[in-house]
């Protein structure tokens, strides 16, 4: 956690939601000016992994996951805003995958199509990362662990903090990943706030409209 002491220290400076999380992580750092009676035992921190990567095959209409393991892609298409795509999946509470690569806002919009029996509020789960096309045909996407989940009549939440600070805390992510993935997950924040969480308003401000099967 020491290559976070700067937006730690510098916390009632940050706006939107980094500053919430810094002013929380003052509390916990012994020393620290601002520093309070450390918070209760906090759940196991999880192990430390490098950030995942995926990547997209337009030619041969294939997904390869964080795991290595390549998955058929039934559609893709590109707009100048980013890349669509669209498979099959085969799990126990939902059958469809449906993503958008958004490069400039560093961003991957992804809604899960669910199974009738399960009883879930819909919504998007906005991954931050660094999304890019490597080649005519080819895009790659990796993951900063941060994830904004985004669901209709609620206010967004954001997972993966500790994850990214496991992974910051292993050397496995350098400092400025670390600032730039929270920053990143603030602005996307503070924009679905102020369009009332709707993730479609927001991105019709930066010129952008999603369509999905």
């Amino acid at each position: 956690m020491s290559g976070l002491i700067p937006l730690l220290v510098a916390a009632p400076a940050v706006t939107g939601l980094a500053g919430y999380v810094a002013r929380d992580l003052r509390t916990m750092v012994p020393g620290m000016a601002g520093a309070t009676t450390p918070a209760p035992p906090a759940p196991p921190t999880p192990a430390p992994h490098r950030p995942r990567v995926e990547y997209f095959n337009l030619a041969e209409l294939t997904h390869t996951d964080a795991k290595g393991f390549v998955r058929p892609v039934e559609r893709f298409h590109v707009e100048p805003w980013g890349l669509y795509m669209a498979r099959a999946v085969d799990g126990p509470d939902s059958h469809y995958f449906e993503s958008w690569l958004l490069p400039e806002l560093s961003i991957r919009a992804t809604v899960t199509r669910r199974n009738p029996a399960h009883h879930r509020v819909p919504g998007y789960r906005l991954d931050i990362g660094e999304f890019t096309r490597i080649g005519p045909k080819r895009w790659k996407a990796v993951d900063h662990y941060l994830d904004v989940v985004v669901r209709r009549g609620r206010p967004a939440e954001l997972l993966g903090v500790d994850e990214l600070l496991a992974a910051h805390a292993a050397g496995l992510v350098e400092t400025a990943r670390a600032h730039g993935a929270f920053e990143r997950a603030t602005s996307v924040l503070d924009g679905l706030a102020a369009h009332d969480h709707s993730v479609e308003d927001w991105l019709a401000t930066r010129g952008i409209t999603l369509t999905w099967m």
